[in-house]
């Protein structure tokens, strides 16, 4: 059933579509489909064109379910169409991705080829939202600077917004409705304008704010969980040491009322984590050396466990040869998605097939086809029955519950917690 606040244009009059939604990735293409079948003529833009073909097909290039069967939906519904440049809308939304410099600085290139590609197509009335997550300053220094050169005048002739994605890949359908969401305007009346667009479809509480203060919250959620987790991983580093299983230590400790230790792993992945504590430390170096240290703690986990793995063959080379069997269960950055984005047990497996020292079996289940070249991947049953050493990476529901004493010889290494 259609929800009836998505009935009706997105917003004045004109314009070829209702929304247009630039960057058909992993919050980009649910957005944009969810609204389509929800009553909104939707443009798609990507400049893949693999992504775009494939869309107008009713086909999808991510893991996300019920995202394919939407898409077709829309798609042949005639509600969603794709295309390699913008098009004429009431409301744009900018989602493409806000990567990492090589010096840890944003890279805010892919925001400003948007903005620049977008700006042609306004006209007086029309509101445009960034989603991307960028540091503060962004959506008036970009985006607003790009619109103002067209000699549109942002709060006054198109209402420009910024608002922070918040949707786990995974249950990105399920997110964008049900999750609260900041929304910062340049001005208020921009604000207004965004958060009526927003309150067609979004059930979760919409907060009100300025642009600058929405940029700095999503970096400050993420930089917040990132030293949440790297206190768990040095915690895990002195249980190492003191052969103790930090699963039992966090699980005991998070019974105090006040306590919420998240847990240790491989490192961390994905977009978010992993990238928006640089954002937030490019914007003030001299004031964020706890996010700084949290950062060095996170990154140095996959030469970490690198290390253990060698540690843990040792005895095997001597039993077996030079080149021991290493099955690494998980290359995605979190459980249950195909998504590589910083995996840290991507970076662990480079390392190692660099390195040459073990023959390594690769399963990921999420996978079609291997992303290392000349290491193809292997189904978990086989890896199993092959390796000496068998290392979790991460938790996909698929590696639970195996019994590990079924495959003669065979040791492990649990870096997930997930047989511990």
């Amino acid at each position: 059933m259609k929800d009836p606040r998505l009935e009706g244009r997105a917003g004045g009059s004109g314009g070829d579509f209702d929304v247009s939604v630039i960057g058909l990735g992993y919050v980009g293409l649910p957005t944009a489909a969810l609204l389509a079948t929800h009553g909104l003529r939707v443009a798609g833009v990507d400049l893949n064109d693999d992504v775009v073909a494939g869309v107008n097909a009713g086909t999808i290039h991510i893991v996300e379910p019920e995202l394919e069967a939407l898409v077709r939906a829309a798609v042949t519904g005639g509600t969603l169409r794709a295309f390699r440049a913008p098009r004429r809308a009431r409301t744009h939304m900018i989602c493409v991705p806000t990567p990492l410099a090589a010096d840890h600085s944003p890279d805010l290139s892919y925001v400003d080829a948007a903005s620049r590609s977008l700006a042609p197509h306004l006209e007086p009335g029309d509101l445009v939202i960034l989603e991307s997550t960028v540091p503060p300053g962004t959506t008036r220094g970009i985006v607003g600077a790009r619109i103002r050169e067209r000699g549109l005048v942002p709060g006054e002739d198109v209402f420009v917004a910024h608002a922070p994605e918040r949707v786990l890949p995974g249950a990105a359908l399920r997110e964008v409705i049900d999750n609260e969401r900041v929304l910062g305007g340049l001005t208020p009346a921009c604000t207004a304008r965004a958060a009526d667009f927003y309150g067609r479809f979004v059930k979760g509480t919409i907060h009100r704010t300025g642009a600058e203060t929405a940029e700095l919250v999503k970096l400050a959620e993420n930089a917040y969980r990132d030293v949440n987790i790297a206190y768990a991983n040095e915690l895990a580093n002195v249980c190492g040491d003191l052969d103790l299983a930090p699963w039992e230590v966090i699980r005991l400790a998070n019974r105090h009322p006040r306590v919420n230790i998240l847990r240790p792993g491989p490192g961390v992945g994905g977009h978010c984590i992993a990238v928006d504590p640089w954002f937030l430390a490019a914007c003030a170096p001299e004031r964020t050396p706890l996010i700084q240290g949290a950062r060095a703690v996170n990154d140095a986990r996959p030469g970490q466990v690198v290390a253990e793995i060698y540690r843990r063959t040792k005895t095997a080379r001597e039993a077996s040869g030079p080149r021991p069997r290493v099955a690494l269960l998980g290359l995605a950055y979190k459980p249950d998605i195909d998504d590589l984005r910083e995996s840290p047990a991507m970076a662990i497996a480079r390392t190692l097939v660099a390195d040459g020292r073990v023959d390594l079996l690769l399963v990921e289940p999420h996978l079609r086809s291997s992303p290392i070249d000349g290491c193809p991947l292997v189904a978990v049953d086989e890896a199993l029955e092959r390796a000496d050493l068998a290392v979790v990476l991460v938790a996909h529901r698929r590696f639970r519950g195996i019994d590990t004493g079924r495959y003669e010889g065979l040791e492990t290494l649990d870096c997930v917690g997930l047989w511990s």
